[in-house]
């Protein structure tokens, strides 16, 4: 491990819990929402990147969607964070039940708006109960489908089908959008080598209607060409 890494390691861990407990005093969605995008523009102008939107025409201005995202990197939310910045476009993530009980992340997902989904629970009833209170209150959810990082040399691995479930559940039209960018190796390159203006990109699919019967991977690698 280098000088630089366990700086940053440093750097990041302070950050994220310093948010994490601002973060729960905090009493509105909206307060939460606002503390998030600071706390992804922090991080990531510390780490010398920035996020652009290829195709900003087809972000909605507004509106209750469920996004769904590749997920190739630890600042992935962040990267989405910022790339909805100029839309009313605000979600509560669907958060594993690892991230809960992380020294480095706990503090920050239990309290920066996040849906906990555990996998060893008997039932999911309590997850699509709470994702149901979420869209009720005007909340729009956002999942990274593949389930956990995808750490192989290909761009998306296989969808779990609990993205798609949740969509029809909550009648929610589905907002994929796709990180272009490979942005774990953009990481490491602003970790090791602090190069400056680092950049990611990200591009805005078209809206899937919830009812939509196609194979939700099979629509978003079409998509994106993937």
């Amino acid at each position: 491990m280098n000088l630089n890494l366990i700086k940053m390691a440093f750097y990041s861990t302070y950050l994220t819990n310093k948010f994490g407990w601002l973060l729960k005093k905090v009493k509105t969605s909206t307060e939460k929402m606002d503390l998030r995008l600071e706390y992804s523009h922090t991080l990531l102008k510390k780490l010398n990147m920035s996020v652009t939107v290829l195709n900003p025409e087809k972000l909605p201005k507004d509106g209750n969607y469920l996004l769904i995202s590749n997920h190739r990197s630890i600042v992935d939310p962040l990267i989405i964070e910022q790339a909805l910045e100029t839309t009313k476009v605000r979600g509560y993530w669907v958060a594993k039940k690892e991230l809960y009980n992380s020294f480095f992340f706990g503090t920050f997902t239990r309290n920066a708006g996040t849906i906990l989904l555990d996998r060893e629970a008997s039932s999911m009833s309590g997850f699509f109960k709470d994702t149901k209170a979420v869209v009720k209150e005007g909340h729009s959810i956002f999942i990274f489908p593949e389930g956990t990082r995808n750490k192989e040399d290909i761009p998306l691995s296989t969808f779990k089908e609990g993205a798609r479930l949740i969509a029809l559940k909550n009648r929610l039209p589905i907002l994929p959008v796709f990180i272009k960018t490979h942005a774990n190796d953009v990481l490491k390159e602003a970790i090791n080598k602090r190069t400056k203006n680092l950049n990611i990109d990200i591009e805005i699919g078209d809206i899937i209607d919830y009812k939509d019967k196609t194979p939700l991977e099979e629509n978003y690698r079409k998509m994106f060409s993937l």
